[in-house]
């Protein structure tokens, strides 16, 4: 097996990063949306 192959088979094996903090964001909104939404959840997480 070359590296290329290695390298190859290790992403494949890697786990999708989670996206629960965008659960509640629309599909199909823009950068500006999920930075305000992240920001929001932030802000709360700070008042806590």
């Amino acid at each position: 097996m070359t590296n290329a192959q290695q390298t190859h088979d290790d992403d494949a094996e890697r786990e999708e990063p989670t996206t629960d903090h965008l659960d509640n964001v629309e599909d199909g909104c823009g950068c500006t949306e999920i930075w305000e939404h992240m920001s929001e959840e932030r802000e709360s997480a700070s008042d806590d």
